[in-house]
């Protein structure tokens, strides 16, 4: 039985990071369909817009890092969320659902059908019909 690809749209400046990554990942994951099964891949599309305008409570701005190790001495570069979303807000979007999902070798699928965007606007518009979660 071959299910039709759906296609779910995110407005981030409604919510917080947090609420944004749990409903877009719990989304990726097919769990709202009845057919889902864990070891394949669930048709589909989630598009996070807006991401420019993303909330965070409380003092995370200043003090979430993102951090990455080159392996070498003194190799270790952080960045805070502000910093970070002054450079590409998408980045923090996708992290953050990133992190939400399992471990396997269906994470790298399941994010290729995740699609960030800064502003409103967005190419997608006819399949998601302009309907907004």
């Amino acid at each position: 039985m071959e299910q039709h690809l759906t296609w779910h749209v995110i407005d981030a400046k409604s919510t917080t990071l947090g609420r944004i990554a749990t409903e877009a990942a719990s989304l990726l994951l097919g769990k709202h369909l009845t057919t889902s099964k864990k070891h394949i891949a669930s048709p589909v599309r989630v598009v996070v817009i807006n991401s420019d305008n993303l909330k965070v409570t409380g003092k995370k701005m200043k003090q979430k890092m993102y951090r990455r190790y080159s392996g070498y001495v003194g190799g270790l570069k952080e960045r805070t969320l502000e910093t970070q979303m002054g450079k590409d807000s998408r980045f923090v979007i996708r992290e953050a659902i990133s992190g939400m999902l399992p471990k396997n070798n269906l994470r790298a699928v399941r994010l290729r059908n995740l699609y960030v965007y800064e502003g409103a606007e967005h190419p997608h518009m006819a399949q998601t019909k302009g309907k907004t979660v």
